[in-house]
């Protein structure tokens, strides 16, 4: 491999390059390892983002607050999470990753904690929102993390896993509950208790962080070639001989630059461009009917609030299994494989949801949901990763970031304003139209998106 010296500058890209790929294609266990600990994030954001879905009944039974209100509580962190998104994606492109995910965990810690203790449902929308924004920029800068840690092909199945976190974190969230239920626990205490829980394995993952090391491909990108030789020696036990053991000053990426960056190679583009539809497409289709299960189980009558929560409970341990091993099939049948397979089952879920609900045979509801959330979580299990992967690793906070803002901009305004619609125009018409999202996502699936499994770049 060639070398560069301070008196020969030429060379220098192509030694990065060479570098970033040499990384890129090699596996390290620790890299693994540092992969679920970003996945590992995602639980603490399930937790947040959707017990509040879990205990919507119980802040409605205390403030008693309008469709509109309630919405804007359930959905402030979705939007805090949209500004995340965006900030934190160049934030990590620009800092660095690891500086990122501790301070969005500490972040996380504090705000999950005052939320347990506001006292009117104005305080709780305000902190709600600002929860948000760590919890949007750990989204992209753990995928970052994930892309520049494990090799083509690993890097796929640890992304595409995010959706199996997201079910654990649910299931986990509805057992505590369950748990309080049972015991006939005050309903103000679940709610505040539940809410503030999720400052406990956020504080357990920034410990566990502490230690990671900034990636070597980002260390590489801004010309830190002594740490990042440090980096790869820690990790890989490689001491990336085809770079000097100096620094070098290299010019700053224009972060706006990356969608005219993506746009020179049309297998990039259109991955990315699917990317974004199906975030939109999963995130509302999940936001509108899969967030408002257990209100939707309720108002239809299918069971007391204590079996509400343990049919809700039975369903994401089914998307658990789901979100298992659909990224296990990935490397079988492909990205866009899993995304035909997903929009479809999730489609025909829906038409099924809304004949129920049309027809009152309301039993069919908890079968046609399980359908719909099997489907879900294999959808949207790559949404994140494609555009994520086929980034360069110059642009690939930012990337990600953008990505993630097609997931929060559909479920703020979906958990916002569903209830209105939900009250506006009724369940089974609300269910019909949700089916749009995962017929779009469908379409694009199988007319954009090309095969980008284990894609690498030039």
């Amino acid at each position: 491999m060639s070398t560069i010296t301070a008196n020969d500058p030429l060379p220098q890209q192509a030694a990065i390059n060479s570098a970033v790929r040499h990384l890129v294609q090699n596996y390290s266990p620790k890299g693994n390892r540092v992969g679920w600990l970003m996945m590992a994030s995602i639980l603490v954001e399930a937790w947040d983002l959707y017990s509040i879905a879990f205990v919507l009944i119980f802040v409605r039974e205390q403030y008693n607050p309008g469709p509109l209100e309630l919405g804007l509580a359930a959905a402030g962190t979705q939007g805090g999470a949209l500004i995340g998104a965006l900030l934190g994606g160049w934030m990590s492109d620009k800092i660095g990753r690891r500086w990122m995910f501790l301070g969005t965990m500490t972040l996380f810690v504090v705000l999950a904690l005052a939320q347990a203790f506001v006292s009117n449902m104005t305080w709780l929308i305000i902190i709600r929102f600002l929860l948000g924004i760590p919890l949007g920029s750990d989204i992209s800068t753990g995928y970052t993390y994930i892309m520049e840690s494990m090799a083509k092909g690993q890097r796929e199945v640890m992304g595409n896993r995010w959706q199996f976190m997201f079910a654990v974190g649910e299931v986990l969230t509805l057992g505590v509950i369950a748990l309080f239920l049972v015991f006939d626990v005050d309903h103000e205490i679940v709610w505040r208790v539940v809410l503030g829980l999720g400052a406990l394995p956020a504080l357990i993952i920034l410990v566990l962080r502490h230690d990671v090391p900034e990636t070597a491909v980002w260390l590489v990108q801004k010309g830190r070639f002594k740490e990042a030789k440090a980096v790869a020696q820690q990790m890989y036990n490689d001491n990336l001989a085809m770079l000097p053991d100096h620094d070098v000053v290299l010019p700053k990426p224009n972060p706006t630059a990356f969608i005219a960056d993506l746009r020179k190679d049309p297998v990039r583009w259109r991955a990315t461009l699917y990317g974004w539809i199906a975030c939109f497409a999963q995130g509302s289709e999940f936001s509108t009917f899969g967030f408002y299960l257990p209100v939707l189980f309720t108002m239809v009558g299918v069971s007391s609030t204590l079996g509400n929560n343990l049919v809700t409970m039975a369903l994401f341990c089914l998307a658990a299994v789901s979100g298992w091993v659909g990224p296990m099939l990935t490397p079988r049948i492909g990205h866009r494989g899993i995304g035909i397979a997903g929009f479809a089952i999730v489609l025909v879920s829906l038409l099924v949801a809304a004949a129920a609900l049309y027809t009152d045979h309301k039993y069919i509801l908890p079968f046609a949901a399980a359908g719909m959330l099997w489907g879900h979580y294999w959808d949207a299990s790559n949404c994140m990763t494609i555009p994520t992967m086929v980034a360069k690793p110059e642009y690939r906070g930012t990337a990600s970031g953008f990505a993630y803002m097609f997931v929060k901009l559909p479920s703020f305004l979906a958990i916002f304003l569903f209830p209105s619609l939900f009250t506006a125009i009724g369940q089974a018409n609300a269910t019909l139209f949700v089916a749009i999202f995962p017929l779009i996502g469908l379409l694009a699936a199988i007319f954009i998106l090309p095969e980008v499994y284990g894609y690498e770049h030039d």
